[in-house]
């Protein structure tokens, strides 16, 4: 009986116990008739509850303070083309864009909207 790779991380070293396969490398089971987990990408939604995708377009909310700036992000700019980033890495902002005078930003979802 060949026992299958790991659906996660692909690796060859599963082994079974108790009908269940199980990786030892990165710890995933799973049982041999279930068919394999897709994995959930980065779901970002804005203030509505509209999901966000990459390139999208959209708008502020409510004036943002920049900080090390004396000037604000104003309510009603629109950023177009942003890029959706992990927040476990970045402190909360999951979206980077680049704003006009400001360069390159990094924003919360909650104090945009899409167009």
């Amino acid at each position: 009986m060949s026992i299958p790779n790991c659906p996660k991380c692909q690796s060859s070293y599963a082994y079974e116990d108790r009908g269940l396969y199980i990786c030892p490398e990165c710890a995933y089971e799973w049982s041999g008739e279930e068919p394999a987990e897709e994995e959930v990408g980065l779901i970002v939604k804005d203030v509505n509850g509209n999901v966000l995708a990459d390139g999208d377009t959209i708008t502020v909310v409510k004036d943002l303070k920049v900080k090390g700036s004396s000037t604000a992000i104003k309510q009603g700019t629109t950023v177009k083309n942003i890029r959706l980033i992990d927040p476990q890495d970045n402190a909360d902002h999951n979206i980077e864009c680049r704003i006009g005078s400001f360069g390159l930003m990094k924003l919360k979802s909650e104090f945009v909207k899409k167009i």
